[in-house]
């Protein structure tokens, strides 16, 4: 089904208490774009450090993690209730079991925290978070999201797995502060193609990012894009016309997802001691 979600390019929130911040922009972002059922935030959007000297933004980043628990996780979900939306805030420092992690929420329209992610490919060396394990998709009232964390999206296997996982449309929250945003506008675009999914790549805005946000449909054209400034890409994800796609073929030429049916061996994957099977070399239905 048809549904809108707004991309809400914007600089980081540097509050120790970004709630109230927080909900300022949903709700004025709302009120410019009342159509929107869906809004998504850039990483580590509630968790901004870069006013603060380079030396200093680790233990920054570390004193303002909180559990999924949290007031701050609560008061999130207060939000997306309160506008009747689902929201993703980007990604909080999450604590748990004494680690670090850097993870994306996404809350349903009655507040609920519908799934979290911990990122699995943080910035190496350059980020002091833990590595999440698992790949998470999540069903929502539009169809199933997958959610990707800004350096994700560099590995073709983690968009391989979510498009795998049954994810109809990716948010990808970023927070790329260096100078090759323009070679992830390519990986946006290339996700979207040879998966077959819509990738919804949301940046932070200038001066602390390299803003240009990007939405590209699942045959790889781009359906908007921003400049470097705060500024919000509202755009239709149309579930219907993926689910044709992906019968018929990109450009009713290419069936990816079918390239292995009627086959009667694997194809062994050595780098990961896995194999691709025509048994199940198929977007799961279910997520599972």
């Amino acid at each position: 089904m048809p549904f809108t979600v707004a991309l809400a390019q914007r600089k980081p929130i540097f509050a120790d208490a970004p709630v109230e911040a927080f909900a300022g922009d949903v709700r004025e972002t709302l009120e410019k774009y009342p159509e929107v059922d869906m809004l998504v935030y850039p990483e580590l959007h509630l968790h901004g450090t870069e006013h603060l000297p380079e030396n200093q933004r680790e233990d920054a980043e570390r004193a303002k993690a909180v559990t999924l628990d949290s007031a701050l996780v609560r008061s999130v979900g207060e939000i997306a209730k309160r506008h009747r939306r689902c929201v993703c805030p980007g990604s909080i420092g999450e604590i748990a079991d004494g680690e670090f992690y850097n993870t994306q929420l996404l809350f349903g329209p009655q507040g609920e925290l519908v799934a979290h992610y911990r990122k699995m490919f943080p910035w190496r060396p350059f980020e002091p978070h833990e590595y999440g394990t698992e790949f998470v998709t999540a069903e929502t009232e539009f169809g199933r999201a997958g959610l990707s964390n800004c350096y994700d999206a560099w590995f073709p296997e983690h968009s391989r797995h979510l498009g795998w996982l049954g994810a109809e449309f990716v948010l990808n929250i970023v927070k790329t502060t260096s100078p090759d945003r323009e070679q992830e506008l390519v990986l946006a675009k290339a996700n979207a193609i040879v998966n077959q999914n819509y990738m919804l790549s949301v940046n932070c805005a200038g001066p602390v990012g390299r803003g240009r946000t990007i939405a590209v449909d699942p045959e790889g054209y781009v359906l908007g894009e921003l400049g470097d400034d705060e500024d919000t890409l509202a755009v239709t994800v149309d579930t219907n016309r993926l689910a044709r796609i992906r019968q018929v073929g990109t450009r009713g030429t290419n069936r990816l997802w079918h390239q292995l049916d009627g086959g009667a061996k694997d194809i062994e994957l050595p780098m990961y001691q896995g194999r691709l099977s025509p048994d199940t070399f198929r977007p799961h239905t279910d997520g599972k």
